[in-house]
Parts: C-alpha cells; sequence; structure tokens
C-alpha cells in the first residue's frame, strides 16, 4: 500500500476546533495536529467563553477542550455545545485526570476524555475515533471514575461552593446568585459536610481536588 506523502491532505479532512489557554501548548498541539494528513485545524482559541460562536462560525468536526479556561471552563462549554451544535463531537484534553471531571463530561456530553502526557498519535487516533461514534477514554482515568462513584454535591452546593472560592463573603454570594443569606450558609454547610472539611475554603480545596468543582 502507498503511503500518503506528507503535505498532502485529501478531499476531506477532519476539521478542529482547538481550546488551550496556555500559548506554547496551543500553538504545539496545532503545529503536530496539523502534521497528519487527514487532520486541519481550523481554529484555536486561548478562552472559553468564544468557544461556541467559533464554532458556530467555523463548523469543526471535533471540538478539543480543556477544562480550565478563562471565562468558560471547557466542560461548560461542552454542555452548550451539545445544544447548540450536536453535530460537533467534543473530546476533553487536560493535564487534570480526575475522576470527577470525567464523570462531569461525560454528563455534558463529552465524546471523549485524554490527559496530555500521551503521544500525540494517540490524540489523533482519538479524534479519528470520535468521529466513528465510539466515546474515547483514558482506561485509567475510567477505572478511577468507576472507583470513585459520583460527586456528593448537588448543582446548587456545587454553584454556591465555587462563588465562594474567590473569598466572597456570605452577602456577596448571595447577591450574585440571588439567593438569600441563610441559604447561602444552607448550602456552604451542606458542602462543607459532604467534603468532610472544616471550613469552605477546605470544602473549595477538596472539591477541586476531586474534580467536583
Amino acid at each position: 500500500m502507498n503511503e500518503m506523502p506528507r503535505g498532502h491532505r485529501p478531499a476531506t479532512c477532519i476539521r478542529v476546533l482547538l481550546a488551550e489557554d496556555q500559548g506554547m501548548m496551543r500553538g504545539a498541539l496545532a503545529l503536530l495536529l496539523g502534521m497528519e494528513a487527514d487532520i486541519e485545524v481550523v481554529a484555536q482559541l486561548g478562552a472559553g467563553d468564544g468557544i461556541v460562536d467559533a464554532v458556530l462560525a467555523h463548523r469543526p468536526d471535533v471540538a478539543l477542550l480543556d477544562i480550565e479556561l478563562p471565562g468558560m471552563s471547557g466542560l461548560d462549554a461542552a454542555a452548550e455545545l451539545r445544544e447548540q451544535a450536536p453535530d460537533c463531537r467534543v473530546l476533553i484534553l487536560t493535564t487534570f485526570g480526575r475522576p470527577g471531571y470525567l464523570r462531569r463530561a461525560m454528563e455534558a456530553g463529552a465524546a471523549g476524555f485524554l490527559v496530555k502526557d500521551g503521544p500525540v498519535e494517540e490524540l489523533a487516533a482519538a479524534i479519528r475515533r470520535v468521529l466513528t461514534g465510539e466515546t474515547v477514554v483514558d482506561p485509567a482515568l475510567a477505572a478511577a471514575a468507576l472507583s470513585a462513584g459520583p460527586s456528593p454535591l448537588t448543582a446548587r452546593e456545587r454553584e454556591v461552593l465555587n462563588a465562594s472560592a474567590d473569598g466572597a463573603t456570605v452577602a456577596d454570594i448571595a447577591a450574585r446568585l440571588r439567593l438569600s443569606e441563610s441559604t447561602v450558609r444552607n448550602y456552604l454547610s451542606a458542602a462543607i459536610g459532604k467534603t468532610g472539611t472544616r471550613n469552605r475554603a477546605e470544602a473549595v480545596r477538596e472539591a477541586r481536588q476531586q474534580g467536583w468543582l
């Protein structure tokens, strides 16, 4: 079988959008993926809040998203893409291989979840596989997620805990989320209890470590 000449691209390439906040990493990924004969990086972003608009404008086949992005997380963007661009397959690529992140990614409709320490050939293969309808997940992380179980936090507890992460007061959180101060205190107390911690700062730290935030 004859190999396809390097630099030659088939008539139909897999169109990929790449969202990664670290410029060097983003450039390296774009360069390496661009060397694959059947993959074309059609858009690159350094923040999450432009992902949906960029997908609607460029119509990629696959959106390759980091989780921790300024403006909007890759997980939140994945959930929006499921509603606004259901034909675009989402592949989460992150440094943080946490079971809680994997569960949230699958709930958001992601087709795959890989950590960044794998070879680019594995990433390229995952991009091709998700287009065939497969779900691609790092095997070790999948096993860890099954053993860890689901997040104990409700969506509202997670929202309130996340809003407290920057040191905001109860009054600030209540105003931001349009809740009463007593309700905010109740949610924070519940989150602290469920994470087995002593205060909200420890609860935030533990929830992030588990991938629940």
